[in-house]
């Protein structure tokens, strides 16, 4: 058996648009993240890691424990979903990163958070 099929956490997010103050340089996006289980053993999400970045290329890196103030545990096939928000000072950016878990055989792995866009309405083509 594969070491993925036995740690594997699928991550699956969704942003929105909330506000802009253009005068300022803000823009303010929610993001929905969807954490599912999909491996074999049960884990916690320990930490997450993001990179934030504005299409003027300006790149914010966020480090902390856990999500939302919880380190949610995952039985296989479980999901956690939470909702949470960045600024941006352009209308246009990216995010990116990682979870990191551990599973109660003790193994220690990454759960990848795949880039996503954050756009304001009527931005991109």
């Amino acid at each position: 058996m594969e070491k993925s099929e036995i740690h594997n956490i699928d991550v699956s997010v969704d942003s929105a648009f909330i506000e802009a103050d253009e005068r300022q340089n803000k823009f303010v996006f929610a993001y929905t993240v969807t954490i599912h289980n999909t491996g074999l053993v049960p884990a916690r999400l320990m930490t997450r890691h993001w990179i934030i970045t504005d299409s003027n290329g300006k790149t914010q890196e966020v480090k902390g424990e856990g999500v939302v103030g919880e380190q949610p545990y995952l039985r296989p096939g479980e999901a956690f979903q939470y909702t949470s928000g960045t600024m941006l000072e352009t209308p246009v950016g990216t995010m990116q990163g990682s979870y990191q878990m551990v599973s109660d055989d003790g193994t220690k792995f990454d759960a990848e958070i795949n880039p996503f866009t954050l756009a304001a309405p009527r931005t991109l083509h």
